[in-house]
């Protein structure tokens, strides 16, 4: 057995895990969370009950709305499976996932998923990221692919996220089709070519940053079909700031990485 590992939060209240499993074959799910009481039991519940290989990591920003004290109130049912990591202040998702590959990586995961807390992401497509990971380093959940769905959206949020891909594209040079779903399969060997520190973007830019990053080191990038339900906010409620920002965003990352290079990217 292993000595303890004290893998860090960022409250003083650290966790120790003692890592007497073989990590070599399971598989992290990371979920950030900000104010996702009425969802997260549940879909922890979901994630643990239809999954035997997979452990979960929720990274909550303080939610206020009790979101921490759900998840630790399955602590006692899933000691050795669920880990939540409680940061001061909103963060935000980008970063929040970030940390939870931190956490992969020192827990000595083989895979690290990243995926929504509202239920936006289906638990029951996972198999199908596992599946499809076998043959790639990274592998997403494509919105735009023949056999993916999208309910729940407007005609102007599926226009503005079209087409916000379709730039992300022309800017950054990567071969996929959806550039800023989170729903993703990571191998470790992935995760290790990631640069942390030099990951500037925020929010949902991160994953086109990560995706650049990846690609720019050669990483075989995959993609599958998925079934979207839109949870979120519309496109009437994001602000031209914001909307400007993601575009912003896109070309400070190539501008900051410079030259594309090709990566192996594919429809799985």
């Amino acid at each position: 057995m292993h000595e303890p590992v004290n893998v860090g939060r960022p409250r003083e209240e650290a966790v120790l895990v003692c890592y007497s499993r073989p990590m070599a074959s399971r598989t992290l799910v990371i979920i950030p969370t900000y104010n996702e009481r009425d969802n997260i039991g549940t879909l922890v519940t979901a994630l643990l009950k239809q999954h035997a290989d997979l452990d979960v990591l929720v990274v909550d920003d303080g939610s206020p709305d009790g979101t921490a004290d759900v998840v630790r109130s399955l602590l006692k049912q899933y000691p050795h499976r669920l880990l939540i990591d409680v940061r001061d202040g909103k963060g935000g998702r980008g970063s929040a996932v970030l940390h939870g590959f931190r956490r992969a990586l020192a827990g000595g995961y083989a895979l690290a998923i990243e995926m929504d807390a509202d239920f936006s992401h289906k638990p029951e497509e996972i198999p199908r990221l596992l599946a499809a990971i076998e043959h790639a380093d990274m592998v997403l959940g494509s919105r735009y692919l023949s056999g993916s769905e999208i309910h729940r959206w407007g005609w102007r949020r599926t226009f503005f996220s079209r087409w916000a891909n379709r730039y992300a594209r022309f800017v950054l040079g990567i071969p996929i089709t959806d550039y800023t779903n989170g729903f993703r399969c990571y191998r470790r060997s992935a995760l290790e070519a990631l640069n942390f520190e030099c990951i500037h973007a925020r929010g949902y830019v991160v994953l086109s940053e990560v995706a650049y990053q990846l690609h720019l080191a050669g990483m075989r990038i995959a993609e599958v079909p998925t079934v979207f339900v839109n949870r979120r906010r519309g496109i009437s409620n994001l602000s031209l700031h914001e909307i400007t920002e993601a575009f912003l965003s896109v070309l400070a990352i190539r501008r900051r990485y410079g030259r594309r290079k090709p990566s192996s990217t594919s429809p799985l």
